[in-house]
């Protein structure tokens, strides 16, 4: 029986722009979880991913809003110079706390709050990138049941990040690009009725 999930949590950092371009390429609007992104992005940079990302047929995207409920099928980014946390009633929280692995947002942030809120109807994604952030995130959410998946490293530009969680959770699923949108619609199109 396939798995079925309400929220997928997927971060990254240097490299991890073009996978999550052939990734999302292949979710349709019948993707039903929500989907929350964290990308490292300078913090005076411009909110623009929903708009580089979204293709006609694709789920809808937007960045996330403090307090904003969180809708199934919605692919919601991180805004610029703002952690993302998801509260125990399934909204989003932003916060300008203090850097963590010197990047605001930082992927373990998302990843441990959603871990709270979501438990074993979580998956987390671990993609490229240049440090270790995500590694302990991915764990918060292997330990509450939930699915770890990390993009396989030699299909990574960079490798800290995804080698970071694969030590932290040795028994993620370990993802080329391929196979992760495979994946993803797998435990997350709506069956045909």
């Amino acid at each position: 029986m396939t798995r079925r999930f309400d929220l997928v949590v997927i971060g990254g950092s240097a490299g991890a722009i073009e996978v999550l371009g052939k990734v999302l390429a292949g979710l349709t609007d019948r993707f039903s979880p929500a989907v929350a992104i964290v990308i490292h992005l300078p913090p005076e940079g411009p909110n623009v991913l929903h708009e580089v990302f979204a293709t006609p047929g694709s789920p809808p995207m937007k960045p996330a809003e403090d307090k904003e409920p969180i809708n199934p099928g919605t692919i919601y980014f991180a805004p610029p110079d703002y952690h993302l946390l998801v509260e125990s009633g399934r909204t989003f929280a932003l916060s300008q706390d203090d850097r963590l692995h010197f990047s605001r947002p930082a992927v373990d942030v998302l990843f441990e709050s959603a871990a709270e809120a979501y438990g074993d109807r979580l998956m987390g994604v671990i993609l490229s990138g240049a440090n270790s952030d995500g590694a302990q995130g991915l764990r918060a959410v292997a330990d509450a049941g939930g699915m770890a998946v990390v993009q396989a490293l030699e299909s990574a530009e960079m490798i800290a990040m995804p080698a970071a969680a694969l030590e932290a959770v040795p028994d993620s699923i370990e993802v080329n690009v391929s196979a992760l949108a495979d994946l993803l619609r797998t435990h997350g199109v709506l069956n045909d009725r």
